[in-house]
């Protein structure tokens, strides 16, 4: 059975789509069947799928934004190959507790992006709360890290975002540096570690520590 990586906050403008696409072309890149679910109205996922060349390793994507349509069940829709071995859901932001619990369904990690500001983190803190007290999720059921989101090193708002973290007993599984190199990577469909730039190496090596985190109760990645 795929495993299922849901890269989730309500809070939007956080990374979430970047987050996800890198996620998936990682493990294209490392030969293991990828889906990509999108299910943000706004498809930018399915715009980065769209803009990736077919000489690299390939992404099935689905458009789960619009589950209903005449004639179609919900699991014709939101169909995949048979052969997948890694699900990444990118839900929309901006969505009450109720309405994302959908999206944490058969999840078995959730990647939750958070930037460095004072309105990301009360909403990160909230939708946190959600998380455990309305929804109620068991962390031995599901594994939870938060990825600090574009960083600027020796700021304010990065020393208030890590002290927030750290009161959270939630492992924080990567810091991302605040870089164009993911501006440039995403024109052409890209993932960070596929940009092959002198430029992009620190990037690569923190993509490095998140994916060990995500991958480490499998002996390879392509388990």
């Amino acid at each position: 059975m795929a495993r299922r990586i849901c890269v989730i906050n309500t809070k939007g403008g956080c990374g979430k789509t970047t987050i996800a696409t890198n996620i998936a072309s990682y493990y294209a890149s490392h030969n293991v069947k990828t889906t990509l679910f999108d299910y943000d109205p706004q498809l930018s996922s399915m715009q980065w799928l769209n803009l990736r060349s077919k000489e690299i390793p390939s992404i099935y994507g689905v458009n789960a934004s619009q589950v209903f349509q005449p004639g179609k069940t919900k699991s014709w829709l939101l169909r995949h190959p048979n052969d997948t071995q890694r699900i990444i859901v990118d839900p929309p932001s901006g969505l009450d507790s109720k309405r994302f619990q959908q999206y944490l369904e058969k999840a078995d990690t959730l990647i939750i992006p958070v930037l460095p500001s004072a309105i990301d983190i009360y909403a990160t803190a909230e939708f946190l709360k959600a998380l455990f007290f309305t929804i109620k999720i068991k962390r031995e059921q599901v594994r939870i890290g938060i990825v600090a989101n574009r960083i600027r090193n020796n700021t304010k708002a990065f020393k208030t975002l890590k002290a927030f973290l750290h009161s959270l007993k939630i492992p924080v599984i990567a810091e991302l540096r605040d870089t164009q190199n993911y501006v440039r990577a995403s024109e052409f469909g890209l993932g960070i570690h596929e940009l092959k730039s002198q430029t992009s190496k620190e990037d690569v090596l923190q993509w490095e520590q998140l994916m060990k985190w995500i991958e480490r109760k499998d002996q390879s990645l392509s388990n």
